[in-house]
């Protein structure tokens, strides 16, 4: 295991800028989260670490090297792809046990450590089956299996599930977090799912055109976002956005379409100025001193309801835990509970 350092580090193809000076702290054996949409550079980052892409500016260390210069064998890493990367003609026994003999370890050696990690992975009953013989889930942990055997300092994945059904990635990703919890290794996980970030990371880097817009703690992120970038992407349904005005002068709230909504916090907001009104779906609740809203679509899922509703010309969401039997055209009055309320600046984005 070793800790991972990444110091203003700088990915250019030609005049295209890719990364824009990215700092980041990984602990050793911590579990850290890539996030963010496609195209805004968490891959290319992953890939720099590995020693898949160059380094236009910055430093990589991996422990107590700095690894720049090094090719990816000698970078003591692992890396689990997006296809998982297997070879067809070669066993699971033969897959997991390939690196292993490339360099030249003892055969007893190998053949212990593939039947470790066959026994963690559920995998013992395969090692004489063949890629095609197996299915998705089993693939991806035949990946797994021949990134534990290297025993590296640092694991790295590529967006290993994006190719799993929705209910196998639910389970893979429980399985991957169980398997960190076991082996305590060092772990750097990319993902366009919010959702895979939330449940999985100890650390989470949002990510947005090449630049890092917040790093923490899954819930740190969740309930205190320090834009509307991160308001926006993290949080499922995503976090309402509603532009206001700021009013301190008599009552005090954010006018959305001649509508004070309330609030508390926020002290450097200016009476006037223009703000985001920031509210996540699960913190609206039915009461008779809400704002009216007018229902548009229902999506019930059995444990909970999702509402999507126009307020002041803008679409919007409310969640609730209990069932409902409401219909489209029906108005809902609202009340948002006000200590949950996240407030922006209309220009910046900037949380205040």
């Amino acid at each position: 295991m070793a800790q991972v350092a990444i110091r203003d580090v700088s990915k250019d193809y030609g005049a295209v800028k890719i990364l824009h000076g990215v700092n980041v702290d990984i602990a050793d054996g911590q579990f850290v989260v890539l996030v963010g949409p496609s195209g805004c550079g968490k891959s290319t980052l992953l890939r720099m670490v590995a020693g898949l892409e160059s380094i236009t500016a910055g430093d990589i260390r991996i422990g107590e090297r700095t690894v720049n210069h090094l090719p990816p064998a000698k970078r003591d890493i692992a890396m689990v792809f997006q296809n998982y990367a297997l070879y067809p003609h070669k066993t699971v026994r033969d897959n997991m046990a390939f690196s292993l003999k490339l360099r030249k370890t003892e055969a007893s050696v190998v053949e212990e450590r593939v039947k470790h990690a066959a026994a963690i992975l559920d995998l013992a009953p395969y090692l004489d089956r063949y890629p095609r013989q197996l299915s998705g889930g089993q693939r991806q942990r035949v990946a797994m299996g021949r990134a534990i055997v290297r025993d590296p300092q640092v694991f790295l994945f590529d967006e290993p599930l994006s190719n799993l059904d929705a209910k196998l990635r639910v389970q893979m990703r429980t399985e991957i977090k169980e398997l960190h919890q076991r082996l305590k290794t060092t772990t750097i996980y990319v993902t366009h799912d919010q959702v895979e970030a939330m449940t999985m990371a100890d650390k989470i880097v949002v990510m947005q055109a090449g630049r890092i817009e917040q790093i923490g703690a899954p819930l740190d992120l969740f309930d205190s976002p320090a834009n509307t970038f991160v308001a926006g992407f993290i949080g499922s349904p995503a976090m309402n956005m509603l532009k206001g005005v700021m009013r301190r002068s008599e009552a005090k709230g954010v006018e959305v379409g001649g509508t004070l909504l309330p609030f508390s916090g926020a002290d450097d907001a200016a009476d006037g100025q223009e703000v985001i009104y920031g509210i996540r779906p699960e913190h609206l609740d039915i009461a008779e001193d809400g704002f009216p809203a007018t229902v548009s679509v229902i999506e019930p899922t059995g444990s909970e309801t999702v509402v999507f509703l126009r307020f002041a010309g803008s679409d919007m969401t409310a969640l609730f835990r209990e069932r409902h039997s409401f219909r489209p055209g029906d108005t809902l009055k609202l009340k948002p509970r006000k200590h949950l309320v996240h407030i922006f600046d209309a220009k910046t984005g900037r949380r205040l």
